[in-house]
């Protein structure tokens, strides 16, 4: 597996998940995290996203390592960058230091699927047909001519992302380990909220 940073800044953000082979932009303007971007900006540009917990103190175990792929200062003291998804990783335990921001030890072996390109075909039709009435019960509109121009991988990332689920349900899609389990635990989901059975015998254009 492709050798990246054991200890990384983490940037926790509630209700935010975030997956690998996507884009997040972020505006940052607290101190802290302002701190962590040019920090890591001048080392090597990875940092984690990672879910934090009701109580706002705890963090999930799992999150996603990401790269700055761009970044723009405004004059009114605010970054504005764009984190591209690499791998996930699992948090070990908490580095102390005189930071602003939160450092943690990491480890990325559960998740070097993450890394690869896949050739092999994944029966999403299913899916994408209960993702268009989801999203479109929930007033969400997405372009889905150029959502289809998306490898495979990065739409069933895309959906996970933006779904109106809750919090640990979207931890649950972030920790599925393969793209299968993935497939599967978001055609659950989806298919819990949905409540129809004839939602097959429709099409949404």
């Amino acid at each position: 597996m492709k050798k990246f940073p054991s200890v990384i800044p983490v940037f926790p953000l509630n209700g935010v998940i975030y997956f690998p082979k996507t884009n997040l932009p972020l505006n940052i303007f607290e101190k802290r995290y302002l701190d962590l971007v040019n920090d890591t900006y001048s080392k090597d540009k990875f940092m984690g996203m990672v879910q934090s917990q009701k109580d706002g103190e705890n963090l999930y175990k799992v999150g996603c390592l990401g790269k700055i792929s761009d970044l723009q200062k405004t004059k009114d003291g605010r970054i504005l960058i764009n984190l591209t998804g690499i791998t996930r990783f699992k948090i070990l335990e908490e580095i102390n230091n005189d930071k602003l921001y939160r450092e943690f030890k990491v480890d990325y072996k559960n998740f070097e699927t993450d890394l690869k390109n896949y050739t092999s075909e994944f029966n999403t039709e299913e899916l994408m047909e209960k993702a268009k009435v989801f999203l479109k019960k929930n007033g969400l509109l997405l372009n889905w001519r150029e959502f289809e121009k998306l490898d495979k991988i990065q739409r069933i990332n895309t959906l996970s992302m933006i779904s109106p689920v809750t919090n640990e349900e979207k931890q649950k899609l972030l920790e599925a380990i393969t793209v299968e389990d993935k497939i599967e635990t978001l055609n659950n989901i989806i298919g819990f909220y949905l409540h129809d059975n004839n939602f097959n015998n429709r099409t949404i254009q």
